[in-house]
């Protein structure tokens, strides 16, 4: 689903979906998990000693950079969701030494100790911001020179199915599915790679490289249909519908989903970007 005010995204992410995102975190973070290595390893091959995750969610990147880093380190996890950085803290409390900080914030607006930061990461996180050139300008100004920022965002709906395949087979049954804005903050909303380029540009990154980057992706078949009820436009409006509907509906978008079950595994390809840039004097 799409917001387009800052304001919309902190009630959306505070409100059903964040909660949504809690309860599938390690569903969530076994699927994604490659993507969360790919970030963590560039943190260790660096020099980086502290590390700025963007978008955090329930904080699996972070608490995995903090323990790379060791007590010389420092890891801090920035989310509008209040549930979610909840969630975060909770597990920080439970990782020791080297435990990573969590802030529940804007980062688009958030004041960030100037140039405090040697790496910014962010896995699937930097999408979402009312004001992408604002953003990343904010996060410029926490970067320390030299600093690289690195993160990882969805390429198009076209080139990634399965992530529609939801909100598609629900929508006849549905009239109330959210339809989405690509030019709108939302999942697919750094789809076209010169839109990003020219947004870290104006933000005041150099060195900008965006790479295709293409996981595949897997999790327990027993999870599919938890995995669409909760989240997605689906997961925003499923709840609202009586249950009649509601039983036509899982049915209808689990058969829709049959080409990605392979056995007892559900199997898709994420499409995505790796993009880096470096703070230039």
């Amino acid at each position: 689903m799409a917001y387009a005010h800052a304001d919309d995204q902190m009630a959306s992410w505070n409100s059903r979906r964040g909660h949504a995102w809690v309860e599938a975190q390690e569903s969530l973070d076994r699927v994604f998990k490659r993507f969360e290595d790919l970030l963590v390893e560039a943190v260790k091959e660096s020099a980086a000693r502290r590390v700025l995750d963007v978008g955090c969610g329930t904080g699996s990147t972070t608490l995995a950079i903090a323990r790379a880093l060791g007590t010389n380190g420092y890891a801090l996890g920035v989310d509008i969701s209040e549930p979610m950085i909840a969630a975060a803290q909770a597990r920080a409390e439970r990782q020791t030494p080297a435990a990573p900080a969590f802030v529940r914030a804007d980062a688009q607006s958030y004041a960030f100790e100037p140039a405090s930061f040697d790496s910014i990461v962010s896995r699937f996180g930097v999408m979402f911001f009312s004001d992408s050139v604002a953003a990343f300008a904010n996060l410029r100004r926490a970067a320390s020179n030299g600093a690289e920022l690195r993160f990882i965002a969805w390429r198009s709906p076209a080139d990634n199915p399965f992530m529609t395949t939801a909100e598609r087979a629900a929508a006849p049954l549905l009239p109330a599915m959210p339809v989405r804005d690509p030019d709108a903050p939302g999942q697919f909303a750094f789809a076209n790679a010169s839109r990003v380029r020219e947004i870290l540009e104006r933000g005041g990154w150099s060195e900008i490289e965006i790479l295709p980057l293409d996981v595949t992706c897997t999790f327990p078949e027993a999870e599919l249909v938890d995995y669409f009820t909760r989240l997605g436009p689906l997961g925003q409006v499923l709840h609202a519908a009586d249950d009649e509907t509601r039983r036509r509906v899982i049915g209808t978008v689990r058969a829709a989903f049959e080409p990605f079950v392979h056995g007892a595994e559900v199997r898709f390809d994420a499409a995505c970007w790796l993009a880096v840039a470096r703070a230039l004097p």
